[in-house]
């Protein structure tokens, strides 16, 4: 029996052929998309409720509201009822779930980049669950200040606390290992979840509800006051996150790679995760523990427009805000008048989402584009 070798050119010609890459979608078109979106979600927000609402006409309240002096706003043509549902209950609260998805799918980004790991973000990397404790334990103070700090400070204290903690475990011989972090997250975040449940088992009746509604995620209770502090803790980060994104590109070719083209790989980990972990204890403070939109959105962002952080955090923070917004209208609406809260649908995109990009290839998958 004869064999026919292959020709060793060939064998060449096939081993190096390239692979097709995935065609990415243009940034302005998918912004202008997604922006569109998102105004789209907020008037069907302010439609949407146990008060009839035409879509026209939640638009038309926002308007007046924004812009003094529209005549419909005094015709009589819009009742003080609908003038209080559209924008008393439901614009602050729909305001309020996209900025808490912004800011959580930018913390993931930031986190993502720090790490080198599309499965990192802030609920698996036990941030959240740090900033649940410090915000747990004003709750079950009666909301009086805990130690001097207010439901922010405690939280941002407990999110900052277990980001430096994940750090020191995931040392490994002087570096920051990708796979130890993600384990160490995991190993915290659960050990911050049974101090999490001994504190609610042993606090008085009244105050279980609002713990474990807390720690499942809403913002019901959304006014538009409570707009400004994460609002102003999302531009900082911000700022932060495209000032540094081409230090993020580069920590994502290794730390070698980033200290030859000048990146300072430890100032600007450092720098990073103090802003995300105040990002996450601001959001968590005002909105709960809200987990996985901090892994989906990056991720999908990277899918649609690559992993360069100049283009893939835009995307990613209105993708954020989008995703919770249309969360907290299905949570309000799909079983009413019970609401859902919001840490349950997240987690039912979310989990099913983590468990298939293990399955894809774990640490690299989604860098590589």
């Amino acid at each position: 029996m004869t064999v026919t070798a292959r020709p060793a050119h060939r064998a060449q010609t096939t081993a190096r052929r390239p692979r097709r890459g995935r065609r990415m979608l243009p940034l302005g078109a998918t912004v202008t998309v997604s922006a569109v979106l998102i105004l789209v979600t907020i008037v069907l927000s302010g439609a949407i409720g146990p008060v009839p609402v035409p879509p026209l006409d939640a638009a038309k309240i926002v308007i007046g509201h924004l812009v003094p002096g529209m005549p419909w706003m005094s015709d009589g043509s819009l009742t003080p009822l609908q003038d209080q549902a559209v924008w008393q209950f439901r614009m602050p609260r729909a305001l309020l779930g996209g900025l808490a998805g912004a800011g959580l799918a930018l913390a993931g980004a930031m986190m993502q980049a720090v790490v080198r790991n599309p499965l990192a973000e802030p609920y698996i990397l036990g941030v959240s669950s740090g900033a649940s404790v410090g915000a747990v334990l004003v709750i079950i103070s009666g909301g009086a200040a805990f130690l001097g700090l207010t439901m922010s400070g405690a939280a941002f204290a407990g999110a900052v606390g277990s980001c430096v903690l994940v750090a020191l475990l995931a040392r490994n011989r002087g570096e920051l290992s990708p796979t130890r972090m993600i384990l160490a997250g995991v190993a915290l975040g659960s050990l911050l979840s049974a101090v999490t449940s001994y504190l609610t088992l042993t606090t008085d009746a009244q105050n279980v509800v609002s713990v474990m509604f807390f720690l499942l995620g809403s913002v019901s209770a959304a006014t538009m006051s409570s707009l400004a502090l994460p609002a102003i803790a999302l531009v900082i980060a911000l700022v932060a996150a495209a000032g540094m994104s081409r230090s993020m590109n580069a920590l994502l070719a290794g730390d070698e790679s980033a200290v030859a083209v000048g990146v300072r790989t430890t100032r600007v980990r450092a720098i990073l995760l103090v802003v995300a972990s105040l990002l996450t204890g601001v959001i968590v403070a005002v909105s709960g523990g809200i987990g996985f939109v901090g892994l989906v959105v990056p991720h999908v962002a990277r899918l649609l427009v690559g992993s360069d952080h100049r283009r893939m955090l835009p995307v990613a923070v209105l993708g954020g805000a989008l995703f919770l917004m249309v969360a907290d209208l299905l949570a309000r609406t799909v079983a009413a008048p019970t609401e859902i809260p919001l840490g349950i649908l997240t987690a039912f995109v979310g989990a099913p989402f983590f468990l298939w990009l293990m399955r894809r290839g774990g640490e690299r998958a989604g860098f590589d584009r």
